[in-house]
């Protein structure tokens, strides 16, 4: 496939900058896009208010788009687009598509590769990295075995650049999702050989930065990039350890050994503690003061513990407190400085994707297609169980008022009552 390559004046670039934060949002005061892997700050909350708490397959409903394909990633919704990826298995063909956020329609999709299906694990897909998008610019990653790509497009669909870390090693596929911060895009590159994490200027495609990864170990992690302990941190677990990058440099800050050799769930913060679970072949929660330099394992884990983590879904965090959803279906909130568990409770059978939080409430989608909405409290509290009867393995996204959830089949949009249901 040949690369269309376009050219974007820096004044362009700047003037787009300045003016999309000024255009009015129709409906809400303080709506937020949802640009990337867990939203617009990585770890899943949003700022919005009046989300919908009770739905079904045609309650609520705003409109319904059937997904060719396959694929786990999660939407991502930036104006009127949302974007998503997908494989079309018996083509081989990866796809990046664009949706109408309005009705739901296909503006465009792209052919962003046709290559083998790589090896995976039963519970991965050949779809599984969520998109990033600055509302000027899309950014996908897939596998063309034995590389990794990450293509850059603009919104009408044309590619702009095309860039690959290297080659990847992993038995169970390939699922890390690009991260946006500055005028970086970062991809974690953990695996079964010399791994990195790899920045490229988002505009150029030209690489800024390299930083090695120890103990060249398969792990599956998405980094979260946060302002701790007095200064920008990309923070992610994997590859038998936990560790803190210098964002801009990628210069390694510290690192705590273990607790275990992979991991797939991101990290979240809150009181300045950046909290872990995972992963395999041991399960672990763990607490983690950020303000340290080298290696920290003896003197910054502030608590850890063996019982009722998650290995793939994300945890999340409001307030003192952490929330996590085991895979088997266990709901726990823990205080964050302590380690103190104030409530266990269970939330259907299985769980595959990561909750977000919105309005003071916490959204947990079982596989089964079922979201659990609870109070983010520090007592449990549930306020509905809203199915759509098919079965769902991507996180969901929350933009303006609306929650956007991925199916194995469908796009759904949950909205306001008063919105006329469109379904494709």
């Amino acid at each position: 496939m040949t690369a269309r390559t376009l050219v974007y004046s820096p004044v362009a670039l700047m003037l787009g900058t300045m003016v999309l934060p000024l255009l009015p949002y129709p409906r809400y005061a303080h709506a937020e896009e949802w640009p990337q892997w867990r939203g617009p700050r990585g770890d899943g909350t949003s700022g919005e208010s009046h989300l919908p708490i009770h739905w079904s397959d045609t309650q609520n409903v705003r409109w319904k788009t059937a997904i060719p394909g396959k694929g786990h990633s999660s939407p991502v919704v930036w104006g009127d687009r949302v974007f998503l990826t997908t494989c079309i298995e018996d083509q081989q063909k990866r796809m990046l598509l664009c949706l109408d956020r309005t009705d739901g329609t296909v503006r465009w999709q792209r052919e962003v590769l046709r290559a083998p299906l790589e090896q995976k694990h039963d519970l991965n897909s050949y779809a599984s990295a969520t998109p990033a998008t600055d509302g000027k610019f899309v950014w996908v990653a897939f596998f063309d075995q034995p590389r990794i790509e990450l293509v850059c497009y603009d919104l009408d669909g044309h590619e702009v650049w095309r860039r690959s870390p290297g080659e990847f090693h992993s038995m169970h596929g390939f699922c890390s999702s690009p991260v946006l911060y500055k005028d970086l895009v970062i991809l974690n590159c953990d695996q079964d050989a010399p791994a990195c994490i790899v920045a490229y200027d988002k505009y150029s495609g030209s690489e800024r930065w390299r930083a090695d990864r120890p103990n060249r170990t398969r792990s599956y992690c998405t980094p979260i990039i946060k302002r701790l302990a007095g200064r920008e941190q990309l923070v992610l677990s994997g590859s038998r350890c936990v560790a803190g990058y210098d964002p801009d440099r990628g210069e390694q800050l510290w690192v705590v050994d273990g607790p275990t050799d992979q991991f797939v769930a991101s990290l979240v913060t809150t009181d300045d503690v950046v909290f872990v679970t995972g992963g395999f072949p041991t399960l672990h929660l763990m607490a983690i003061d950020p303000d340290g330099s080298g290696n920290v394992t003896r003197s910054k884990v502030l608590w850890h513990e063996q019982k009722m983590a998650s290995y793939v879904p994300s945890p999340i965090a409001s307030g003192h407190w952490f929330f996590v959803v085991s895979d088997g279906g266990i709901a726990s909130c823990w205080e964050a400085r302590t380690g103190k568990l104030m409530w266990k409770h269970r939330l259907g059978a299985h769980h595959s994707a990561s909750p977000v939080s919105a309005d003071g409430n916490l959204y947990f989608t079982a596989d089964n297609g079922d979201t659990y909405v609870l109070k983010a409290a520090p007592e449990f509290r549930l306020l509905s169980q809203n199915p759509l009867g098919e079965d769902c393995r991507a996180s969901p996204a929350v933009s303006q008022g609306q929650l956007f959830i991925r199916t194995l089949r469908h796009v759904y949009c949950i909205g306001d009552s008063k919105d006329e249901g469109v379904t494709r």
